[in-house]
C-alpha cells in the first residue's frame, strides 16, 4: 500500500487531494511541523532535508511534490488526469504543471517565511512587500488562460493538482487581486471537489 508522509499546511496536501482523486489506497503518517518530526533521524533517512511530502510505493521511495504528482499520475491512474503526449494540450499541461514552482511557489515561501516563520523582530517589510506584488504578477497569466475554462487545460488534470494548490494558497495569503475573477472562480470550484477538500483538511 502507498504510504504518504506528510504534515499539515504543506506541499503534501497536494499529494493527499492526488491519492482521493485516484481513488487510490494509502496510509498517512502524519507528523508536527517542526524539527523534532521533520529533522529526526528516521525522517531524514526518507529525505536527506527532512521535508515532507514523502511517499513511499513498496521498494520506492520518492520526494518532491511535483515529481510524487507524476509518478502517481504515469504509474497509478491508468492513463487519467494528464493529456495524451501528441494532443494539442500537453504542452500547456506542462507548462502549468512547472509554472507552479517555477513562477508562483517562490515568491509564496517568502511571503510565509516573513509572516509565519520568522519571529516580529526577524521580519524583512521589504522583503514581504515585493513577494507579494511578485506573486499577484505572476498569477495574472494564469488569470487570463483561464478565461472560458473551468479548468487550466480545459479538463482537470495533474496541472490543477499542481498549480491549482498554489493558486489556492495564495488567496489565503491575500495575493489574488479581487480583479482576477476567472482564478476565484477555478480556486471556488477547486474548493468544491470533495477530494480537495480531504487533502487540505488533512
Amino acid at each position: 500500500m502507498l504510504k504518504l508522509h506528510h504534515a499539515p499546511n504543506s506541499r503534501a496536501g497536494r499529494i493527499v487531494w492526488l491519492l482521493e482523486e485516484l481513488g487510490l489506497d494509502y496510509q498517512i503518517n502524519k507528523m508536527a511541523f517542526n524539527p523534532a518530526d521533520l529533522k529526526s533521524e528516521q525522517h531524514r533517512a526518507r529525505h536527506p532535508l527532512g521535508r515532507v511530502p514523502v511517499l513511499e510505493d513498496g521498494d520506492i521511495t520518492i520526494y518532491e511534490s511535483g515529481a510524487i504528482v507524476e509518478y502517481l499520475i504515469a504509474r497509478h491512474s491508468d492513463g487519467g488526469l494528464k493529456p495524451a503526449v501528441d494532443s494539442a494540450q500537453f504542452p500547456e499541461y506542462l507548462q502549468w504543471f512547472h509554472y507552479c514552482e517555477g513562477m508562483v511557489m517562490p515568491p509564496v515561501n517568502t511571503i510565509v517565511v516573513q509572516t509565519i516563520l520568522l519571529p516580529p523582530e526577524k521580519q524583512n517589510k521589504e522583503a514581504l512587500t515585493q513577494a507579494q506584488r511578485l506573486l499577484t504578477k505572476a498569477l495574472s497569466p494564469v488569470n487570463e488562460a483561464l478565461k472560458g475554462k473551468d479548468y487550466l487545460t480545459g479538463n482537470f488534470t495533474g496541472a490543477d493538482i499542481m498549480l491549482g494548490h498554489a493558486c489556492y494558497m495564495s488567496r489565503r495569503l491575500g495575493c489574488v487581486g479581487d480583479d482576477m475573477n476567472n482564478l476565484h472562480d477555478y480556486i471556488n470550484r477547486l474548493e468544491k471537489r470533495p477530494a480537495f477538500q480531504t487533502g487540505i483538511n488533512m
